[in-house]
């Protein structure tokens, strides 16, 4: 016979993490759901950020570029299967913030809070606008919408890890 988990008792807190992680899932399923069904309008974003098509043309940095439409592609597809596993991940710590059982709902929340703060923070941010100087762009920059994300997971991240001291 399968043991249930220990219910807590519904705080606040917990509310405020299942409530902000059910947000973030949503948010990113439907990104992800938007890259499956408009493939080309995001691809485009990604090849040009790549290409450096649109940056100052630095000869300095141009050598960064990546031209090959099989890599962007390759890079494109990447993003939205990491996009998607990050979804599938936080809609399963959501599923576990609805049953009560808070320490596998943190530990789910937690790895797909990760998996965004990793994609919009180190992808988009620091390797889209550093290393491929999206920053110059004034028609392919990203760095506002992952700023956003980044932000929005990150203050989610925090609430999860919160301790709930009323739960003792």
């Amino acid at each position: 016979m399968a043991s249930t988990p220990p219910r807590t008792p519904r705080t606040a807190l917990h509310l405020s993490a299942a409530l902000l992680t059910a947000s973030v899932a949503l948010y990113i399923a439907l990104v992800s759901f938007g890259n499956i069904t408009d493939f080309g309008t995001n691809q485009a974003f990604v090849q040009h950020v790549l290409a450096m098509d649109t940056t100052f043309k630095d000869d300095d940095l141009m050598w960064r570029a990546v031209t090959s439409k099989g890599l962007q592609n390759t890079a494109y597809v990447a993003i939205i299967v990491w996009e998607t596993l990050a979804a599938l991940v936080l809609i399963y710590g959501t599923y576990l913030w609805v049953r009560r059982d808070d320490q596998a709902a943190r530990r789910f929340s937690t790895y797909g809070l990760l998996m965004l703060m990793v994609l919009f923070g180190a992808g988009f941010i620091a390797i889209g606008g550093e290393w491929f100087s999206m920053w110059q762009s004034d028609t392919w920059n990203g760095l506002d919408a992952a700023l956003r994300v980044f932000v929005f997971s990150g203050i989610t991240l925090l609430v999860v890890n919160l301790p709930d001291r009323s739960a003792s």
